[in-house]
């Protein structure tokens, strides 16, 4: 028997997994919670303070994934390194890392240990949407044929609004940077020796087209002088596709990983878009929810469209021979979890330990026994900003309906239904520009754990949804690609869709629509849909405006 291993870079944590190849069971599985956590207040040096919506990582935690989680997991597998034939990684994008010419990232040097743009900017650092709405707009003047491919704005998330941050202010990062490059490419670089980029990211994150490559260096100059050759200078045009082999283990890869120096690695992919494979999905029309921290909905298409805010659409971006659609919301699991640890009573927990439950499990199962509509709350998902279909990262929360009465999980329930009704838009949003969706998918520790938010999803959007087999598909897709890297001479697969036939599934369990919920929940998202148009769309922007006034 021959297996394989994932490792899945989360926002906390790394996981790594050992499947077996051929059933796509999961042996044994790892974590590594991160040592520096997301910095989003001070550097590691306690002293150099962060301004607002930053969200920084140090790569020195990457490695620790690496040499602490690997071979925890091969010892609690039992397998033997000799039977593992390869490794994929998944990342959270755009994770942009600053290096030197040697791969160094500048973080580890001396004299950029307390800057922080020589740190990792991590995909929810919001701290450049100044830098995006330039680029936005100048790329709309310009009429770049780029933009509509990303549904008509460039993300703060994404990696040239992050680079042009760093450009502007701290121009000795900048130049100290030989390489800007998506952190899921620099451990992959790291295992391998080999700069190997990914389409996923490129695609979806650095406006790369497989036919028409990056924009053109008009355009770059346009945003900055300094930039006119960037993608010579500081990126690349080396682009390989998904299911590429990128290398093998070197020496001092085996050594830190306990791994075989020789152990075929593939090409780094993003944790959303690797999990379609994980779930069986291997044709257009089928949506996966991928549901943590923050939801990505990817969809797959034959036909390149235009989709008012969508994250991207890219050529083989998911799956090859198909068009990769994704879309997002930027503030999910994040959302429940401010609620538990800013707004719950003492007695609510106090209740919970007596119970010995979590917070939210004692608040899923108060609102659980609640009717759609009875608390008389609707709230907007935006405590992250709006990814998807606004792409707005000043966009701030909303509660509507509060009175005297009102109780917590009243509340914690109205902000489920809001990423409930978050999801629908961007259904409707994609149907109404020609991209079918017939089936819903969903995957992640949200999935598996949350059966009364399935429901409450399967009635606001009128879909049944199909449960991902297993509850780390972003590990085991990687897995799945490091058995294609490994090739069917070895044990592996020639295709990921040869994998996923074999190695990816659902649950038998699935979520329907109830009907008379439904009804309910149609007329609950007419008044979701008007306050998402209302301060969405610029009728009042009294958002950004306290927003503002909060960073004077």
């Amino acid at each position: 028997m021959k297996y394989s291993i994932g490792i899945d870079y989360g926002t906390q944590s790394g996981r790594a997994v050992v499947v077996e190849i051929g059933t796509g069971n999961i042996l044994a599985q790892s974590v590594k919670d991160y040592t520096h956590g997301v910095m989003d207040e001070y550097l590691p040096d306690g002293i150099t303070k962060l301004g607002h919506d930053w969200a920084l990582e140090h790569p020195a935690d990457y490695i620790e994934v690496l040499e602490t989680a690997v071979p925890e997991v091969l010892k609690k597998s039992g397998v033997s390194p000799l039977d593992i034939i390869g490794v994929g990684i998944d990342f959270t994008a755009c994770t942009l890392i600053a290096v030197d010419s040697e791969g160094t990232p500048l973080c580890f040097k001396d004299e950029f240990k307390s800057n922080p743009h020589a740190y990792i900017k991590l995909w929810k650092h919001h701290a450049a949407q100044k830098q995006a709405n330039r680029l936005n707009e100048i790329a709309k003047s310009r009429g770049e044929d780029f933009l509509r491919r990303y549904g008509g704005k460039i993300s703060s998330e994404w990696m040239m609004p992050k680079i042009m941050q760093t450009l502007e202010e701290d121009k000795s990062v900048f130049d100290a940077a030989d390489r800007f490059m998506e952190s899921a490419d620099w451990v992959v670089m790291q295992l391998t020796g080999n700069e190997r980029r990914n389409s996923c990211t490129a695609g979806y994150k650095a406006t790369w087209h497989k036919k028409k490559g990056y924009p053109s260096k008009d355009f770059f100059k346009a945003l900055a002088p300094e930039l006119e050759n960037i993608v010579e200078d500081k990126l690349s045009k080396d682009i390989y596709s998904l299911g590429t082999k990128a290398g093998e283990l070197t020496a001092e890869a085996a050594g830190l990983t306990g791994l075989p120096e020789g152990t075929a690695v593939a090409v780094a992919n993003v944790d959303a878009h690797v999990s379609m494979p994980a779930v069986g999905i291997t044709r257009a029309g089928q949506m996966l929810m991928i549901m943590g921290t923050s939801t990505c909905h990817m969809v797959l298409g034959e036909d390149e469209k235009i989709v008012s805010g969508m994250c991207g659409v890219v050529e083989d971006g998911i799956m090859p021979g198909y068009l990769g659609y994704e879309a997002g919301q930027s503030c999910v699991g994040d959302h429940f979890k401010w609620f538990v640890e800013n707004c719950v009573p003492a007695s609510y927990i106090n209740d919970a330990k007596s119970q010995n439950i979590s917070i939210h499990e004692l608040l899923r199962n108060k609102a659980s026994i609640l009717r759609p509509g009875q608390s008389g709350l609707v709230a907007l998902d935006w405590w992250n900003g709006n990814r998807s279909i606004l792409v707005d990262a000043d966009l701030t929360g909303i509660i509507i309906g509060m009175t005297l009465l009102t109780k917590p999980e009243e509340i914690y329930r109205a902000l489920i239904e809001a990423t409930a009704y978050g999801t629908r838009m961007i259904i409707e949003t994609f149907r109404n520009s020609g991209v079918a969706i017939d089936s819903l998918y969903a995957a992640g520790g949200i999935a598996e754990k949350d059966p009364m938010m399935m429901q409450i999803y399967a009635d606001v959007t009128g879909m049944e949804i199909k449960i991902a087999k297993s509850d780390q598909s972003p590990a085991l897709g990687s897995a799945m690609f490091g058995a294609v890297a490994a090739g069917a001479s070895k044990g592996g697969y020639d295709t990921i869709f040869e994998a996923a036939a074999e190695m990816g599934g659902v649950k038998n369990r699935t979520y329907a629509p109830v009907s008379e919920n439904s009804e309910l929940y149609n007329k609950l998202y007419e008044e979701y849909a008007i306050l998402h148009d209302y301060f969405g769309r610029g009728t009042n922007d009294v958002m950004k405006r306290l927003k503002e006034i909060k960073k004077q």
